[in-house]
C-alpha cells in the first residue's frame, strides 16, 4: 500500500442554519421542489441536537442532481463545471452499500478529506474506508461540502467522491470515479476556466498524490 498524507486541517462547517440560508441564497429549494422556509425548518429541528453540530446539510440526488449542483461552487470568482467527457454525470449513482435516508433533506456528520489516503486508488480506498466504519461521500455530497465550506477544495488536497458510480447495462461498474478538483485551465477546459472547481473523475484502478477520498461517519436526518 501507498504511503499516506497527513491530513490538513480543515476549518469548522458553518451551523446549520447558516448552511440553510447559503442554499436557500442558490436556489437549491427551488430546484429540489422545497420551499424555503421547509429547508430552514429542517436546519432549526436538526440542530437542536447537540450532536448536530459540525453535521453537513445535503439535499438528496434524486432532488437536485451533481449538472444544477455544480455551476453553483465559485473559487476566485469562477464557477464550478463538470469536464466534457462526463455528460453523463447524473447517472451515477450510489453504490449498494450507501445507504441515503428517505428524505429529501438530511445530514452527514464526521466528513473528512481523507488526504491520508492521497496516492491510493479508488479499488484500495473503498474496502479501507469500509473497515473503518466510514461511508464515501457521494458526488452531490462532495459539491454541497466545498459549497459550504470552501477550504475543503485546495491545490494539491482534492479529493474523490467514490460513493457514486455509474453501472453499465451489464451490472458492472464503469471503470470512471467522480472527483472534485480544482481546474488548471488546460486543454478542454480553457484558459478562462483556470482555478474554477471542477467536476471530473479517475480510473477506479489509479493513484493520485493530490486526491484523498471524502468520507463521512453518517447520514441521518437529525
Amino acid at each position: 500500500m501507498p504511503a499516506t498524507a497527513t491530513t490538513t486541517d480543515l476549518p469548522a462547517l458553518p451551523s446549520l442554519n447558516t448552511q440553510a440560508e447559503r442554499l436557500i441564497e442558490h436556489g437549491v429549494p427551488e430546484l429540489a421542489g422545497l420551499t424555503p422556509d421547509e429547508l430552514r425548518g429542517f436546519a432549526e429541528a436538526a440542530g437542536a441536537f447537540a450532536d448536530g453540530a459540525g453535521a453537513l446539510l445535503a439535499v438528496h440526488p434524486d432532488r437536485v442532481p451533481a449538472s444544477a449542483l455544480a455551476p453553483l461552487l465559485r473559487r476566485d470568482g469562477k464557477p464550478g463545471f463538470v469536464v466534457t467527457d462526463m455528460q453523463d454525470v447524473d447517472l451515477f449513482a450510489p453504490l449498494g452499500t450507501v445507504a441515503l435516508p428517505d428524505a429529501p433533506l438530511y445530514l452527514l456528520t464526521g466528513v473528512d478529506r481523507g488526504d491520508r489516503m492521497a496516492n491510493w486508488s479508488p479499488d484500495e480506498a473503498l474496502p479501507a474506508l469500509t473497515a473503518e466504519a466510514r461511508t464515501p461521500l457521494l458526488l452531490t455530497e462532495g459539491i454541497h461540502w466545498v459549497l459550504q465550506q470552501p477550504a475543503a477544495l485546495e491545490r494539491n488536497h482534492c479529493f474523490m467522491t467514490i460513493g457514486s458510480r455509474l453501472r453499465k447495462a451489464t451490472g458492472v461498474l464503469d471503470a470512471r470515479t467522480p472527483a472534485l478538483w480544482i481546474s488548471n485551465g488546460t486543454g478542454r477546459d480553457g484558459r478562462e476556466r483556470r482555478d474554477a472547481p471542477k467536476v471530473g473523475w479517475c480510473w477506479a484502478g489509479n493513484r493520485h498524490t493530490w486526491l484523498g477520498f471524502a468520507s463521512a461517519t453518517a447520514r441521518r436526518t437529525r
